[in-house]
């Protein structure tokens, strides 16, 4: 959103009226656009006031969106290394699970929203964003096609030490999106507990297991 935009939201009309010199300052528009969030967000059913609370990632990110401004290399690397700390690896070593499975959770938009109840099992909405199998004719383009994800990187045996690298960092990604993008739109899928360690492994074989149809 524009600054411009922005100030006739925000701004107080004593401001404008007093004719202010200095005008606001970027503190002052960041103050004031969570203002105007805050206000206007609505707490219904799941869906608390908790998600308007922003860590120190999405805090930078959306304050480099804000100005127009990219970040800075050293605060990039930063969050990317912290979101990489925070991947939590397969407690059993094993990374897939079933593609079958994984191809229902990806479909699947259902969880965490307002219309929700807390016990509904959470999707990951993938094809929201994504191609994934030719068998789906209905997808986002906001996030690239992921046809072909295992075979286009060669993967053959997700289990062979050649594979390991592409596999732990498929895993990395889902996990906290933000180990490898600072600023990305991908949800953290694990971090932010989206999804749970065995549906992210239905998730993984969808994507590298031969014999998912994303890899025919």
């Amino acid at each position: 959103m524009k600054k411009s935009v922005l100030f006739a939201l925000a701004v107080p009309a004593a401001w404008l009226l007093a004719g202010c010199s200095t005008g606001p300052s970027a503190a002052d528009y960041d103050r004031m656009t969570m203002e105007v969030v805050k206000s206007s967000f609505v707490e219904r059913g799941i869906a608390k006031l908790d998600r308007l609370e922003q860590d120190e990632a999405r805090l930078a990110c959306w304050q480099s969106e804000v100005s127009g401004k990219p970040l800075d290399d050293k605060t990039a690397k930063a969050i990317e290394e912290a979101a990489l700390k925070s991947v939590k690896w397969p407690s059993d070593g094993k990374f897939l699970g079933d593609w079958r499975e994984g191809e229902k959770i990806a479909q699947s938009g259902r969880g965490l929203t307002w219309s929700d109840t807390a016990q509904v099992v959470n999707g990951g909405n993938c094809y929201n964003c994504h191609q994934i199998s030719k068998e789906e004719i209905s997808y986002g383009t906001l996030g690239p096609s992921l046809y072909n994800y295992g075979k286009l990187r060669g993967v053959t045996d997700p289990n062979s030490p050649a594979a390991k690298p592409i596999v732990e960092y498929t895993w990395a990604k889902i996990w906290n999106s933000r180990a490898f993008n600072a600023c990305t739109k991908m949800p953290s899928a694990g971090h932010r507990g989206i999804l749970n360690e065995q549906q992210i492994k239905h998730v993984m074989a969808l994507l590298l297991d031969p014999n998912s149809p994303v890899n025919k």
